[in-house]
């Protein structure tokens, strides 16, 4: 009877085994199947008076070949690589805003500026002037489109964000049933494999929206943390994430935790890689980064053409009006745990020196700290210095008082763009003119002309007669000057200042540029413009179109403005660019890891196929045999 068990056992172990082949081969394709093998042992042994005798084989399990570094691994990858490629999909999204050419932002701006050339030829031509106010228009609209397209993403990304959360939500109430199944299975001494492999694909999948960190458990199942040590899944429960209104801005959003009913916030740089990361990346840092330097190029282009224009003259003889509708005033938002009830707000006081970032006040009983979030650069002001002044803003307390520990967010740049709005609806109002004119003397010899005089601030005494009048040594000398003004650079007498040809010269609030060599008792007499001069005074239009070169955004200069915005939006893409390549490269990388392992080879299983084959048809000839035997020697003993 031992031969006959030791075929039956082995023609049914070799049987089994080709049923896992053909269940390997079956499932090829299948994602997240992991190889399963069959394990075989000794079946014992004997003891006989003239040795010991094996009794054959059985299949001990079957076991799927699997290693769990490199399953978690590839989950690792995964995560980061997801968290890129949807972070680079946003940002080019985020370009396409940014067109170069005709159709971009900084021809419209560079349009604007250029347009006041014809005016400063021609005055008195009411079309020119029409133009100068069309093109202001079209860079408005181009701002202010510009300015949805970003609003219309960030709604969009805010509905990814949305989404990828009801995922991570199902998935884990999914891995929650497996472990329960899982569990159920404890107390058998084999593995279920497909469950296994379940448990891993849905961890998989979970990982590609959210990295994740997993401990298994003596049960068999597993628990999952996100954003460090959130414990999404605890065996056979489920937690959630939760998308909430961000706490100081309701038109941002935020993501919490939420485990009995409790809400935990959830930091961005906590969710480490996953699509949840690369979407909330892109909202709170990409987008808001790109929004503030549209909204800083639209202040600060508004705030540079309106302190200009309204330093001029209107052809109806009236000083000039803002030419853009001034972006109102940022009101500050007040932390949600604030104990007092101070309201601030923050307008432009230099335009040139404005930096594309949101700020916190964050108070401390008789100080304010006043943080630039970009970089996280602070300065530090006694509370009764107020108004508080930084990197070209002046931060007002409004109303109310604030208590220690109060923090305050403003965000200047945050409507600038989506508000802006052209002023001035008459050509006639366009203040194209000086306040002020030039009269060469008539004696000057003539080796000097003028080539612009314009306000540059708004000086009590601007309109005051000044004469020049230059020495031997090619200096000048000033009279009439009011105070404030720079001293000479020679003592004298008389006391002069230096000249250099097409070096602006800088006296109570004007700015005159002379051209040529000067002689000695050339004399030049400031002096307001007469009343019937705005027709064919173009010296204010000749500031407004000098304005293309003045230093702007951090020293690039105003008509260069875009390209400062758009090389950083294109740094930005090109930078996902690489970080997508080169995780999506590593994730492959370790997923063939991982696949070389447990994934199924089609010639492996041919050979093992073939293998089992022969071993199966060896146990059945093996049992024919002693079959034949038994019965061979059951007719011999029956006679």
């Amino acid at each position: 009877m031992s031969s006959l068990n030791i075929g039956a056992r082995a023609l049914n172990a070799n049987l089994a085994a080709l049923q896992v082949i053909g269940n390997n081969i079956a499932n090829v394709n299948t994602p997240g199947y992991s190889r399963q093998n069959v394990l075989q042992q000794t079946s014992g042994y004997q003891q006989m008076g003239n040795g010991f005798f094996g009794k054959g084989m059985e299949i001990a399990t079957v076991e799927r070949s699997h290693s769990a570094y490199l399953t978690r691994e590839a989950q690792m990858a995964g995560s980061v690589a997801a968290a890129d490629a949807l972070r680079y999909s946003r940002l080019q999204a985020l370009e396409s805003a940014f067109p170069l050419g005709t159709g971009g932002l900084g021809a419209a701006l560079n349009d604007t500026l250029n347009a006041w050339a014809d005016v400063s030829s021609s005055p008195s031509n009411l079309t020119a002037r029409v133009v100068v106010i069309a093109k202001g228009e079209e860079f408005a609209s181009r701002l202010r489109n510009t300015a949805s397209q970003l609003d219309a993403l960030s709604k969009s990304t805010q509905q990814q964000v949305k989404g990828s959360v009801d995922v991570v939500n199902g998935l884990a109430q999914d891995l929650a049933k497996v472990n329960q199944k899982i569990i159920e299975t404890a107390g058998d001494s084999h593995t279920p494999n497909d469950l296994y492999d379940q448990r891993d694909q849905l961890l998989g999948e979970l990982s590609k929206h959210i990295q994740t960190s997993s401990v298994a458990n003596k049960d068999g199942s597993v628990s999952v943390f996100v954003a460090g040590s959130q414990p999404l899944v605890l065996g056979q429960s489920a937690n959630q994430l939760a998308v909430t209104p961000d706490p100081t801005d309701n038109s941002r959003i935020a993501l919490a935790f939420v485990q009995g009913g409790v809400s935990t916030p959830l930091p961005d740089a906590t969710l480490g890689g996953g699509e949840l990361s690369g979407l909330m990346n892109f909202l709170n840092k990409d987008l808001a980064a790109v929004q503030n330097q549209l909204g800083r190029m639209a202040l600060a282009s508004a705030t540079t053409v309106n302190n200009q224009h309204t330093l001029g003259i209107d052809m109806q003889g009236n000083p000039g009006q803002n030419f853009f509708i001034p972006p109102a005033a940022a009101i500050g938002k007040a932390n949600p745990a604030n104990t007092g009830d101070a309201v601030v707000s923050s307008n432009v006081s230099d335009p040139a020196a404005l930096m594309a970032s949101d700020y916190e006040l964050r108070f401390t009983g008789t100080d304010v700290t006043v943080v630039r979030l970009s970089d996280g650069d602070s300065t530090t002001m006694p509370i009764a210095s107020a108004p508080f002044v930084k990197d070209g803003l002046t931060f007002n307390i409004d109303s109310g008082t604030a208590a220690a520990g109060d923090r305050i967010l403003v965000r200047p740049f945050e409507a600038a763009a989506r508000n802006l709005q052209v002023a001035i609806g008459s050509p006639d109002r366009l203040a194209a003119a000086s306040p002020v004119m030039v009269t060469p003397g008539v004696t000057n010899a003539g080796g000097l002309s003028v080539e612009t005089l314009y306000a540059v601030s708004n000086s009590a005494n601007l309109t005051d007669p000044v004469s020049l009048t230059f020495q031997a040594d090619g200096t000048f000398v000033a009279t009439g000057l009011g105070p404030g003004n720079p001293p000479p650079d020679n003592v004298g007498p008389p006391a002069t200042y230096n000249f250099k040809p097409g070096e602006p010269i800088v006296l109570n609030g004007w700015s005159l540029t002379l051209r040529g060599s000067p002689s000695p008792g050339d004399q030049f007499n400031i002096d307001p413009a007469p009343a019937g001069s705005t027709a064919q005074n173009a010296g204010n239009a000749s500031a407004v179109l000098a304005l293309r070169d003045r230093p702007t955004f951090e020293g690039v200069a105003l008509a260069d403005g875009y390209v400062s915005l758009f090389s950083d939006v294109g740094t930005r893409v090109q930078g996902a660019k690489f970080a997508t390549e080169f995780s999506a490269q590593i994730a492959t990388t370790a997923e063939t890891a991982r696949s070389n392992v447990s994934g199924v080879n089609l010639d492996e299983e041919a050979a093992r196929l073939l293998q089992y084959q022969q071993a199966y048809q060896a146990s059945a000839k093996f049992l024919q045999i002693a079959q034949s035997t038994f019965d061979s020697l059951l007719a011999t003993v029956g006679r």
